[in-house]
Order: C-alpha cells, then sequence, then structure tokens
C-alpha cells in the first residue's frame, strides 16, 4: 500500500534540518501532484525553493498558488523580489507593517537600494524593541554598523551619533562588527585605526571552528582585499603587495568584490606601464547581472578610472564626448563627487595631457560655455596656483560667488556655501595676506549654514575660532551663538564648550560658570611651561605670504635667466700654446690683453706723424674747429674744417711757397 504523501510530508517537517531543503521540495511536489490546492504544500514548496536559493522558481509558485497563497506568503514573496533585484516592488510588499519579520526585510530592501537613512531608522526601531529570535541582536548590531559605514562612504557621517562613531568593545567580539567597524573608520579617513579592526576581524574569522576551510576562505578575502586597499593608501605598497599576491581574483565569491580587487591590483601596480595592456586586463572582468551591481560610490570610481586609463591610451576625443554628455545632463552647479571629477577629466582630455599655461590656453574656453561648473572652476584655480598666479584664481572664484548668491534658487545658495568652496576661497585668501577676507568668508558660511537643518561642524568650529580672534563685541557675540549651536548638535563636544566660554565669559559671567568644570583646568595646562623662559625668547613673527609678481620677461627669456642663475660659473680652461710666457697661476690678467697694441690705453706712437695723430685722437690734443655750408640748389650741407684765424698775419694765408732754388 502507497504511504499517504501528507503524511509523509508532515513527518519531514517534524524532523527538517537545514540540509533537508531538497527532500523537503520533493515531497512538497509529491503532495501537490495528488492535490494541487493543498495550502501547506504550497507554502513548504515556496520555503524550500528560497532555502535553495531558487529565488526566481519562488515567485512562479507563489504566481500560481493563487491570492490565498499570496496573502499568505508576503514574508517569502518581499524576500524573493529583493534577493531578484526588484526592490521597488519588494518595498511596497514591506512598507508599513508592524510586522518584525517583514521590517527585517524592508531594512534589507533599503539598504540595497541606497536609502541608507531609511535602514538606520529601521534598525534603531527594531534595536528598541526586545529580540524577537536568539542571536537577532547581534545581527542587528552587524547591520546597523554596516550602514554606518555605508552613510560616511555617502557623505552622510553627520547623519550618525557620535557615540556610534567609536568603535566599542563590543565590536571586537565577532570578525563581522569589527569589519564593519573598520569600514566606517576607513570611509572617515581614519585609516590607521581602520587597519587594526581589519586585522582583528580577519584573526577571528580564521579563528572560528563553525566554519570550514572553504567557508573561511570565502568570509577571509573581502577582508583581505580591504586591507591591501587600506595598505595602498597609507603608502605600505610592499605589504600591500604581498596581500595581492596572496589574493586569487577567481576564488572572491562576489562578482562586485572580484571587480573591486582587480581594480586595486591595477591601481597599486607600478609595473604595467603599457596603458593599452592595463585597458585590456581592467576590462577582463565579466559584466554584473542586475542583481549584483555596485554601489553608487563604488561603480563611480571604477567608472572614473576607465575614463583614466582612456586618457592614458591617447582616446581624448572619446573621453572628451562622454564625459561632456553627463555633465550636460547633471544640475548645475552641483557638488556631486561623481560629476566634479568628470570635470577634472573633462578638462585634462581637452588639454591633451597638457599642464601649466599650456593647458590654461584649452580649458579657459570652455568655462565660458559651462561657468557654473564647479569641478572645471577648481581645476583651473589648482592650474593658477600652480603657476604661481593666485591673483586670477581669486577673481574667478569671487566672480562664481556673486554669480550664485545672486540666484534664487536654494540649491545655488547651499552650493555657494560648501564647506569645500569655502576651504578653497579661505586656502587661497590666506595664500594672499587677507585676513579680513578669511573672517568674512567663515562669518557668512557659518550663518548660512546655522539656519540649516544640516549641520556642519567643522566649517562651524572654523568659523567661531576665526571669530575669536576678533575684539569687537558683536564678533564674539556670532561667535558664541556658532559654538550654542555646536553644543545643541554634540552636548559632549569639549572644543564646543571651550568655544562658547572664551565667546560668552566676558559679557555674561554667569551663564558659563556651570560649564567651567567641564574644561581642562589652567594649572594642568601650563604644567612644565617655563614663562620667564618664554618671556626672554620674546614672541617669533613670520612674514605674511605675498603674492609673487608675474616677471614681463618671455618664458624662454625668463627660464633662461633662471637657469644661468642657478648654474655655477664654469672656469674657462685656456690652451697651453695661448698662454702668455708670463703667466702665473691666481695673478689677474690684463683685461686689454685681446685687443690690438693702438687700441691699449698703454700705446705710445712714434714719430711726428703717429705723435700728431695721436695728439687728435686721444683726450688733450687740438679740437678743429668746422662749419656747415650750403650747397646750391638746396643740394643739403657739408661740414668743412674752418679756416684758422688769429693776429699777427700767421696762418696758411702768411706762409709762401718756396720754389727751387
Amino acid at each position: 500500500m502507497a504511504s499517504n504523501p501528507t503524511a509523509t510530508l508532515t513527518t519531514l517537517l517534524r524532523g527538517a534540518t537545514i540540509e533537508d531543503h531538497d527532500e523537503v521540495l520533493k515531497a512538497s511536489n509529491a503532495v501537490l501532484k495528488s492535490s494541487k490546492t493543498n495550502l501547506d504544500a504550497l507554502h513548504t514548496r515556496v520555503v524550500a525553493l528560497i532555502k535553495l536559493d531558487r529565488y526566481g522558481d519562488a515567485l512562479r509558485a507563489l504566481d500560481d498558488g493563487g491570492d490565498r497563497l499570496a496573502e499568505r506568503c508576503v514574508l517569502e514573496k518581499a524576500y524573493a523580489l529583493y534577493k531578484t533585484g526588484q526592490l521597488a516592488e519588494a518595498e511596497k510588499l514591506a512598507r508599513g507593517t508592524d510586522k518584525r519579520s517583514l521590517k527585517h526585510v524592508a531594512a534589507q530592501v533599503a539598504y540595497r537600494a541606497e536609502k541608507f537613512e531609511d535602514a538606520a531608522r529601521i534598525y534603531k526601531e527594531l534595536s528598541a524593541q526586545p529580540a524577537g529570535v536568539e542571536g537577532e541582536e547581534n545581527d542587528l548590531r552587524i547591520n546597523s554598523a554596516a550602514v554606518d559605514a555605508q552613510l560616511e562612504w555617502q557623505g552622510n557621517g553627520d547623519r550618525i551619533e557620535e557615540s556610534r562613531k567609536k568603535p566599542g568593545r563590543e565590536d571586537l567580539e565577532a570578525f563581522e562588527t569589527s569589519y564593519n567597524a573598520a569600514c566606517g573608520c576607513i570611509a572617515r579617513g581614519e585609516l590607521n585605526a581602520g587597519s587594526v579592526l581589519l586585522k582583528r576581524a580577519r584573526d577571528l574569522c580564521e579563528a572560528l571552528d563553525e566554519l570550514s576551510d572553504e567557508e573561511k576562505r570565502a568570509e577571509v578575502l573581502p577582508i583581505m582585499i580591504q586591507q591591501a586597499y587600506v595598505f595602498t593608501k597609507l603608502g605600505r605598497l610592499e605589504e600591500a603587495e604581498a596581500l595581492h599576491k596572496m589574493i586569487n581574483i577567481a576564488d572572491v565569491p562576489e562578482p562586485p568584490t572580484r571587480a573591486i580587487a582587480q581594480n586595486n591590483v591595477l591601481a597599486a601596480s607600478t609595473k604595467n606601464e603599457n596603458p593599452f595592456m592595463t585597458q585590456r586586463l581592467f576590462d577582463s572582468v565579466p559584466k554584473l547581472s542586475p542583481t549584483a551591481k555596485h554601489f553608487k560610490h563604488q561603480a563611480s570610481i571604477l567608472r572614473r578610472n576607465r575614463y583614466v586609463i582612456d586618457i592614458q591610451s591617447l582616446k581624448y576625443s572619446g573621453v572628451a564626448h562622454s564625459t561632456s554628455s553627463i555633465i550636460s545632463e547633471s544640475p548645475s552647479p552641483t557638488i556631486s563627487p561623481f560629476v566634479t571629477t568628470l570635470s577634472v577629466l573633462n578638462a585634462a582630455a581637452h588639454a591633451h595631457g597638457e599642464t601649466g599655461k599650456a593647458s590654461l590656453k584649452q580649458i579657459l574656453p570652455l568655462l565660458e560655455k559651462r561657468p557654473n561648473d564647479v569641478g572645471l572652476l577648481l581645476t583651473i584655480i589648482q592650474l593658477y596656483i600652480l603657476t604661481n598666479n593666485p591673483g586670477p584664481a581669486i577673481s574667478l572664484l569671487e566672480t562664481f560667488f556673486k554669480r550664485l548668491e545672486e540666484s534664487t534658487e536654494p540649491t545655488n545658495i547651499d552650493v555657494r556655501f560648501a564647506p569645500g568652496l569655502v576651504a578653497v576661497a579661505v586656502s587661497l585668501y590666506r595664500l594672499a595676506g587677507r585676513k579680513t577676507a578669511i573672517k568674512a568668508e567663515l562669518a557668512k558660511a557659518a550663518s548660512h549654514w546655522r539656519r540649516k537643518s544640516k549641520l556642519s561642524p567643522p566649517l562651524l568650529r572654523a568659523a567661531g575660532i576665526s571669530l575669536l580672534e576678533s575684539s569687537k563685541s558683536e564678533d564674539l557675540s556670532a561667535a558664541g551663538e556658532i559654538f550654542s549651536s555646536l553644543r545643541n548638535h554634540d552636548p559632549s563636544d569639549r572644543m564646543a564648550i571651550a568655544g562658547f566660554v572664551a565667546s560668552t565669559a566676558s559679557s555674561a559671567y554667569a551663564k558659563v560658570a556651570p560649564d567651567l568644570d567641564k574644561l581642562t583646568p589652567v594649572s594642568r595646562l601650563v604644567t612644565g611651561i617655563d614663562a620667564a623662559a618664554l618671556e626672554d625668547a620674546g614672541v617669533p613673527t613670520l612674514p605674511s605670504p605675498a603674492i609673487p609678481v608675474a616677471s614681463r620677461k618671455r618664458a624662454a627669456e625668463a627660464e633662461k635667466e633662471k637657469e644661468q642663475q642657478q648654474q655655477p660659473a664654469k672656469k674657462r680652461k685656456i690652451r697651453k700654446g695661448k698662454m702668455p710666457k708670463d703667466f702665473v697661476e691666481g695673478k689677474q690678467m690684463d683685461p686689454e690683453r685681446w685687443l690690438p697694441l693702438r687700441d691699449r690705453s698703454t700705446y705710445k706712437p712714434k714719430g711726428r706723424k703717429g705723435k700728431k695723430k695721436a695728439m687728435e685722437l686721444t683726450q688733450g690734443g687740438v679740437v678743429k674747429e668746422e662749419e656747415s655750408l650750403e650747397l646750391a640748389g638746396g643740394a643739403g650741407t657739408v661740414k668743412v674744417e674752418k679756416a684758422g684765424g688769429g693776429g699777427g698775419g700767421g696762418g696758411a694765408k702768411s706762409k709762401k711757397k718756396k720754389g727751387k732754388k
């Protein structure tokens, strides 16, 4: 007698383990052959397909099961849609639900869709509630750290609580949390801390007994790739190269990570001098499927690297055309890192690899066509600085700022006071020694961002410190408001507390009295300082930097003169046959030795004619008097020697010609 398929399925499910998914699928299919509408069998088949990573088959099974199955398997369908890259449909199913399981899916969908703020909010809500299953708290900590790292890479690190940025003790207990904490440090630029955390993550992973050697290798490879990247950024190229030799790119399980590893190997290598070979290696990585794609910041870096390789391969026109089309489609002005970097590559393509003044001639006409292109503007400013000509750079930046201030678009005003552009302006003003302009620029930027919900703490700190240097009450009041805003943003910010005390103590001591205990006592700050020695040494002053004056000479002449000044004068070697008989080493030689004898100052002619000629030519001789006579017919004038006059009938007329005797 044949066994009942339904009973077999029930028995199998009772004793099922994580390794029995194939058997569960076979049993559910057997039940469905005799009872196609068995809801339990349909549900079991969908779960088994998902466990076997057959997400497309699971979605087809859900579509074939009807509305009753769809109502029962909302979680399974949302997860299958997420795994197949259908993020919009998955978000619709998981949105606005109170089910804890669907919230997990919603957070993963938001993470994959790069809506990291939404993912962080959902994980915060889940962490505030009691854990539903064992190990969920650890998973929430791992995923929350991954979201924080992505927020840092996205440039939204200010949205993360300051307490979460510093790795805690619990982050060092598992390799996943150590790895995610390391990624957050790397995104913030804390490379040394990231390197330590990556080593910790690798050691913890290799020490696990729960994983097989193959599973350990799959987990360790991404950590090693990240370690090599950090070593390259730190300049530890030998260690990075050693790690790259240990990594077999073909063994990397995830295609996106494999592409990043190939890119990092090429970027860190100093042996590939042939750009065409580099381009071939760069293109050797297979294209990614729609479900396995990079995040935007990763894809933008890979795309920029492709353009760099094309420029090295002399594909100037192609890079110029491709980047121009992307720039024209982007909003302008924009401070997007991807668009601004493309503007730099576009300028490099138009300059055909030239630098200095030659590149400026090619790039300046582009600024007339794209006056609001931030990347192009910064490129021209940098070229002016490299050619020791900051004057036009300051003028260009001020004109750009004025044009944005006159605009009515709020986004243009935000670009005008972008912290990076403000930093460029401050650097140029400092180079020119314009301290008043620095203070005014920082004050305007701080005033703008204090009215916004998104603060920029580094910019506000710089503005507050600059205003503290002033003795005017209005500047000190503005500094107090800035530091007060920073305190509201982060109450534990000791620098903000110190700035608030320094700016407010002289006018309202009662307000700052409670904050004095939070600061380091002055006695501890001055411990070990000899005031008398400092007073005797005096206060050193540094000369203010002056703008170099451009030379009026032509480039070739100025360069030649500079080389002549730098090179020591070569000692002229005289051949032995040309030396005089009485030559003595070190004795000053006659400077007139190369002149003819008659032209030397020591020349004394012999004979009456010679003496007479010398009297006429040398100082003290007789000066002949001349007169001008006009020629007949207006043919001009000629100079003739004037006849000698004088008394006594002397002269040429009084002499008589002697005849022959």
